[in-house]
């Protein structure tokens, strides 16, 4: 299996990868798959099931809304956020839902959007999606959200498959053993080799430019972040703080630092309120590797631009394809997917991930980089996915804001040692792969246990 950094990071909405952007690309690929079979002329009705974790906090995650929307022909990269809650509105008010954005068909929320108590195999977050015409079901498929917003069918499920593409990369590695090795016998540094692995798809002028996009798609996050306040949707009245604390931090002037002050952290703890905040609200993102842990790499790449005089474009692209060769592990070999392992699958991996790219732009050597990650996200290692009320607020934006302080001590620690450690990335990642299977449902994002209990026992 070939993974792209591009599939680590992709542009989407929030508030989840798993529960919004990969559930809003199923039904895309759906509506897409009925077109190929000339079908959709024929289609009068659609229904909805949605299984375990998608069914279980899939309203806070808007998942019920991003389906809807993908069978509309939207995807979370190109759709305008702000279009949603008005068409979902007219949608409940007349009944028919505009399949594929030119087929008008028969849509009962009540009846056709439904949430089922119970899991399908493969993974937690399973729907179904069925097409009719008036003599019955015409057509239907089952798919996966696996994290980040990576989509399976059942097809692939079954047979093991987390993606199709199987391109053939000059440098594939499976372990971080294998990517060290790599690195050491062609004298590559771990960005170099990523970027040599990308151009097995793209031009380096078209993965310089992509990399470049998603960094300003971070911006403007951080940008729209810093600009709202009020409070977020869903219920809980949660109060944006970004906003407030950024005037805060702007009226102490500019701090003179690159080190660990307590006047850098505020900073990094700023951009990533502002990234989660926003995503909490439905708002435009970067899929980092996930949305729930989306605040975390923009707000270490952040950091470094804003306190590095010396910081430039190449940083930029170097950090991505750094950061990527984690991600690419630990997709490989655990999961990224709160809902399969907890949020150790999220934000552990983006904190080891933003701790790696970080290492890299500060000229790590490929063993240092390794232990960086390692660090990351050893001290993440049980870490439960338990969202207050089904929502992507509470622990998780400020969850995002720890995680990205603890990347950045993870780097610093590993530039002053030489690579050595006890314990390997590998073992590590190992750890939280079976740390998630043997962790109970409750803790996996379906809100049934930890803190989302407790608040509501409180």
């Amino acid at each position: 299996m070939a993974i792209s950094v591009f599939d680590l990071f992709k542009i989407g909405i929030g508030p989840s990868s798993s529960h919004t952007v990969g559930p809003m690309r199923a039904a895309a690929l759906f509506v897409q798959a009925l077109g190929e079979r000339r079908l959709l002329a024929r289609v009068t009705r659609v229904e909805v099931k949605l299984y375990g974790s998608l069914s279980a906090t899939g309203v806070g995650h808007g998942t019920d809304n991003a389906v809807i929307m993908g069978l509309m022909g939207e995807w979370p990269d190109r759709i305008d956020p702000r279009q949603i809650a008005p068409r979902i509105a007219a949608l409940k008010e007349t009944g028919s839902l505009l399949l594929a954005g030119e087929r008008p068909v028969a849509f009962d929320w009540a009846r056709d959007m439904r949430l089922l108590d119970e899991n399908l195999p493969y993974h937690p977050n399973a729907m179904t999606l069925i097409a009719c015409d008036d003599n019955g079901e015409l057509h239907s498929d089952t798919y996966y959200s696996v994290g980040g917003g990576f989509v399976v069918d059942a097809e692939q499920a079954a047979a093991g498959q987390l993606d199709q593409d199987h391109t053939r990369l000059p440098y594939d590695f499976s372990s971080a053993v294998e990517l060290l090795q790599l690195c050491r016998q062609h004298g590559l540094r771990v960005s170099e080799l990523m970027l040599e692995n990308e151009k097995a798809w793209r031009s380096e002028a078209d993965i310089r430019a992509g990399l470049m996009r998603l960094w300003q798609a971070m911006r403007e996050c951080v940008d729209n972040g810093l600009s709202e306040e009020g409070i977020l949707p869903g219920g809980l009245n949660v109060r944006r703080r970004a906003a407030k604390l950024h005037r805060s931090l702007q009226e102490l002037g500019k701090p003179n630092v690159i080190g660990s002050t307590m006047s850098a952290m505020e900073w990094v703890n700023l951009f990533a309120l502002a990234v989660n905040e926003e995503n909490a609200a439905g708002g435009r993102m970067v899929t980092a590797p996930t949305n729930g842990a989306a605040g975390i790499i923009p707000a270490v790449l952040h950091y470094y631009m804003k306190f590095n005089p010396d910081a430039c474009d190449d940083d930029v692209v170097r950090f991505f394809l750094g950061a990527a060769a984690v991600g690419i592990l630990c997709k490989k070999n655990a999961s990224i997917s709160g809902a399969e392992v907890g949020c150790q699958g999220e934000v552990g991996s983006a904190c080891a991930m933003a701790a790696a790219g970080l290492a890299e732009v500060l000229g790590a050597t490929p063993e240092q980089l390794e232990n960086a990650a390692e660090i990351g996200l050893e001290h993440n290692l049980g870490l439960t996915c338990d969202p207050v009320g089904g929502l992507v607020q509470v622990p998780c934006i400020e969850r995002n804001a720890i995680a990205a302080v603890k990347a950045i001590n993870a780097a610093q620690m590993a530039l002053r040692g030489d690579g050595e450690h006890f314990i390997s990335l590998d073992r590590v990642i190992r750890t939280m792969r079976d740390t998630g299977a043997d962790m109970h449902d409750k803790y996996k994002e379906t809100s049934r246990g930890g803190l989302a209990v407790s608040a509501i026992e409180c």
